[in-house]
């Protein structure tokens, strides 16, 4: 049996494979027309952000699973598989840690100006202490947008290490403890940061637009690690502009953003989708994908499995 990896993953991930008896066939480049080259001889691919197409799941002869390296599938088409009776799973909250981290990390940067003191440090740009207002988090309100494992784990941390007042916008969160769940107009107008840990969903779409914007309270502090999709990056850049934010910190953001209006912002920080980026989550959600692939493979279905109902209902 062989796996199509679209994109890089773990070696320990491919060895974990190889010792179960699946080759691993690597992807000399992420493109779907590559893939679709590739995928006819194949049993199962591994895909991250590049995701898998109705043609390239089309071109595919024997393939019988695709399985997303992380959390969101938004770009695999999983309806096209159903079609094709491929199952699709993902791995979720493998990396919930190192997002969280980088999401306090962010927060605090955008709160103290660190990255902008950084960058007139090393323009030899006198006064950066001068140029704005800098903000404590200890003993402040956050406002966690979805509270599943990244989102909560965040809450938790803030709590413990800040004692900052952890607010909740959740409507599909069943439990959250001695967390408050507060409607998000309430939650954005009390909120020294608000951080953003919701899937993309029509519903959530553009969530973060001019009108909850202007509903923010002055001086906040905005940390998106999730979907560039959640904000409306237009009406950001002019809040940011207007001054009635204090900074922003995106990890996801549309292409050439940087180069645009958010760029222009001096409080603004980029990274690089650096969210689940480190060793330690690349390993897990790595042997994560691997594992669920083998059990695919072998007649199983994964606990992570998206389309599992639609196929049972799918006609023979």
């Amino acid at each position: 049996m062989k796996c199509l990896i679209v994109q890089h993953i773990h070696e320990a991930a491919l060895e974990h494979l190889a010792d179960n008896g699946i080759e691993p066939v690597l992807a000399p480049r992420p493109d779907m027309e590559t893939v679709a080259r590739l995928i006819p001889d194949v049993d199962a691919v591994i895909t991250r952000d590049a995701g898998l197409t109705a043609p390239a799941i089309a071109a595919a002869s024997r393939l019988r699973a695709v399985v997303v390296h992380g959390s969101g599938h938004n770009a695999v088409d999983t309806q096209a598989a159903t079609a094709h009776g491929v199952l699709v799973a993902n791995t979720p909250g493998l990396n919930a840690t190192s997002v969280a981290e980088l999401a306090l990390g962010l927060a605090i940067s955008a709160a103290r100006g660190i990255a902008g003191g950084d960058r007139a440090e090393r323009a030899g740009a006198a006064g950066f202490r001068e140029s704005a207002t800098f903000s404590e988090l200890t003993g402040k309100t956050a406002l966690i947008v979805g509270w599943g494992a990244i989102g909560s784990k965040l809450g938790r941390m803030l709590r413990a290490a800040l004692g900052m007042t952890v607010l909740i916008h959740s409507p599909r969160a069943r439990d959250t403890g001695d967390f408050p769940h507060v409607d998000l107009a309430d939650g954005l107008a009390q909120a020294d940061v608000v951080s953003l840990h919701t899937p993309l969903r029509p519903e959530t779409h553009h969530l973060i637009d001019a009108a909850a914007l202007t509903r923010m309270k002055p001086g906040a502090v905005l940390v998106n690690t999730a979907r560039a999709g959640l904000m409306d990056e237009a009406a950001l850049a002019a809040a940011l502009s207007e001054g009635r934010l204090a900074g922003a910190a995106l990890d996801v953001y549309t292409t050439g953003a940087p180069q645009g209006p958010l760029g222009d912002c001096g409080n603004v920080i980029f990274t690089p989708h650096l969210g689940a980026t480190t060793e330690d989550a690349l390993r897990a959600v790595g042997i994560g994908a691997a594992t669920t692939v083998i059990e695919a493979l072998r007649g199983n279905v994964p606990a992570t499995a998206l389309n599992a109902e639609a196929l049972r209902r799918a006609p023979a």
